[in-house]
């Protein structure tokens, strides 16, 4: 038998993910400690950016992860497989034709929606909890658009095109905002009339978000009525039928699409396992995290049911404490392997942000005790800010920007908290010219100056000479003209000024680097010129070949900010730097080698051990 420990970690949502990670990061160089993740889905989903998929804000592959990109070059081995019962004291995970021996346990295999006894909700209305669940809603929604315009009947096309959520909290919200501001989208390319569509957000609590407080609950169902949304709130839910919701004794309403975001509970493998569980299907564990039944088995994210000392509820079932407890999960089992002190779970929590539509939000943040409210372009700041923090932990450069790009500079019709400022675009073939013309101003200043570094390389002429006893050993006059400018570029010279403190920082660096003690120039001058001169040359025929072009426009544009901090750059040194800005954003994939190498180089360079390990690449 193997005296390997064996942690498995099942489920690949935020909790699971993040317990994987850091267990491996401790167990890096550990051959005694074998870490495995088993998930249903081959991917990590973003539950918490499901809306905008359903709603058709982002393409679908913008909230899901391959796992095997997540964990590669880590000691974590994925298995895709669904477990379907789980032998305690065996220690045995269970499919259905695998088992899978532990010695430590987390569970992390998330929830799913509860439907609170309602009749027909789980028969007849669309659920929001999965990758799959998302791209459901949205096919849904594209095909009722469809059709509907196909539709004669008014009273029917009405019936089809109107649209409930129920449940009015984060997800609900999110939801129902989100498909709010897809509307005109949709009115526009299937031709339907807006006055057609109808949008529902109801709940049986009395007010929008009710667990944040009363003034951002409000400036929460203003922004949903500016978007054309009706709230019913305070109105019980007794029923959902294939093309309405009943409301109590308040009446029904016919709706050609329900979308349920009333709630969650434990997964279906937590409903028949013999462990002690409280609130829908949540493992009741002690402070370390472990269940109160088994003491190697841990729980992370929505599955813990935990009250903190001094609280009346147990920890919600949200990402903050999804990421709190993969922390504490990972501490403990390495100080069981390892031995140490175990960690007590004391999350603090700092509250909670949503997002209604693309544009804007509310927030809820703070320590306890000292929370404030945030709304509007603030409130988006901070939630997709709060994205990026999650997704440099979970994939690195990769993910942080793939999601920038998907939520502020791919987007669509403006929805983002920048509007569309970032995301309008216009072909690259518009850079040619710019491009060609750039790349042959830096190639010819080179090329002049080329062969005076040739001739006698310690002949220094575009390091401007040290003033000594108030007097310079060549005139800026006779500087300019070596340069390759004359006296119109010793004008235009005092035309380019130096702010005072950036002066001060060059003399500084030159006196150490560049000068002698009796005014001469040292060797790292002479090094300094002569790799100045060979970057305009060598800058400039990339620019021109559109090889590698964004390096070599950023590279200009230092050369410039160089040549300008010195004191010396004609005025047209601006449009030099201009134009380099310019052509950072792939000038070179029209008309231009970059067309054909890049894509080659970046095959190979996945390939690379630490670029995949450190996600070091773009899609």
């Amino acid at each position: 038998m193997s005296d390997k420990k064996r942690i498995i970690v099942l489920g690949g949502g935020y909790g699971g993910i993040l317990t994987a990670k850091k267990l491996a990061r401790k167990f890096k160089k550990n051959e005694e400690v074998e870490i495995t993740l088993i998930d249903k889905k081959p991917y990590h989903a973003m539950l918490t950016e499901l809306h905008e998929v359903a709603a058709g804000r982002v393409p679908e592959d913008a909230i899901r992860i391959d796992l095997k990109k997540i964990f590669a070059g880590r000691n974590v081995n994925v298995i895709m497989d669904e477990i379907i019962d789980i032998d305690f004291n065996g220690k045995v995970l269970k499919s259905d034709d695998t088992s899978y021996a532990y010695d430590y346990l987390v569970m992390a295999a998330g929830s799913k929606p509860t439907f609170f006894g309602v009749a027909g909700a789980k028969e007849n209305a669309f659920q929001l909890w999965t990758y799959d669940d998302a791209v459901e809603i949205h096919a849904h929604i594209m095909k009722t658009f469809h059709e509907a315009v196909k539709e004669k009947n008014i009273e029917k096309r009405k019936k089809m095109l109107t649209f409930v959520v129920v449940g009015c909290g984060f997800t609900g919200v999110e939801m129902v905002g989100e498909l709010a501001e897809w509307k005109d989208r949709l009115c526009k390319d299937f031709y339907v009339d807006p006055e057609e569509v109808k949008i529902y957000a109801v709940d049986s609590l009395p007010k929008v978000l009710p667990i944040f407080p009363d003034n951002l609950s409000k400036k929460a169902e203003k922004v949903l009525v500016k978007l054309g949304v009706e709230i019913i709130t305070g109105s019980p839910i007794t029923e959902v039928g294939k093309d309405f919701v009943q409301l109590g004794d308040k009446g029904r309403l016919e709706a050609g699409t329900v979308i349920w975001a009333a709630g969650v509970e434990g997964a279906d493998v937590m409903a028949n396992l013999e462990v002690k569980r409280e609130g829908r299907n949540r493992i009741v564990t002690n402070d370390k995290l472990q269940s109160v039944d088994h003491e190697n088995v841990y729980v992370v994210g929505d599955n813990i049911f935990f009250i903190p000392e001094g609280e009346q509820r147990p920890v919600p079932q949200m990402v903050e404490n999804a990421e709190h407890s993969a922390a504490t999960v990972a501490h403990n089992i390495v100080s069981e392997i390892k031995g140490g002190e175990m960690e007590v779970y004391k999350p603090e929590f700092h509250g909670a942000m949503v997002c209604i539509g693309g544009r804007t939000g509310v927030a809820h943040l703070g320590m306890p005790g000292k929370f404030f409210g945030l709304s509007g372009f603030f409130a988006m700041f901070v939630k997709h800010f709060i994205n990026l923090v999650y997704f440099i932990q979970v994939a690195g450069f990769n993910k942080c920007w793939t999601y920038l790009m998907h939520e502020i500079f791919h987007i669509k019709d403006n929805r983002s908290l920048v509007g569309g400022h970032f995301a309008k675009a216009s072909p690259n073939f518009w850079l040619v010219p710019l491009r060609l013309f750039v790349g042959w101003k830096w190639f010819e200043q080179g090329w002049h100056k080329l062969p005076g570094v040739l001739a006698d390389p310690s002949n220094i002429f575009l390091i401007p000479a040290k003033v000594v006893d108030g007097a310079t050993s060549a005139s800026a006059a006779e500087w300019a003209a070596n340069n390759g400018g004359g006296e119109a570029v010793a004008e235009a010279v005092a035309a380019l000024p130096v702010p005072g403190f950036i002066a001060s920082m060059v003399e500084w660096s030159m006196d150490a680097f560049f000068y002698t003690a009796e005014g001469g120039f040292t060797t790292l001058a002479t090094v300094f010129q002569t790799g100045m001169v060979l970057g305009e040359v060598l800058f400039g025929l990339a620019l021109m070949a559109g090889l590698f072009t964004a390096v070599s426009a950023i590279a200009t544009i230092a050369m410039g900010g160089m040549i300008w901090a010195s004191g010396m750059a004609p005025l047209e040194m601006l449009w030099y730097m201009a134009g380099g800005v310019a052509l950072i954003g792939g000038s070179g994939s029209t008309f231009g080698m970059d067309y054909y190498v890049l894509p080659f180089l970046k095959k190979f360079w996945k390939k690379i051990g630490f670029v995949k390990k450190y996600y070091l690449y773009t899609e």
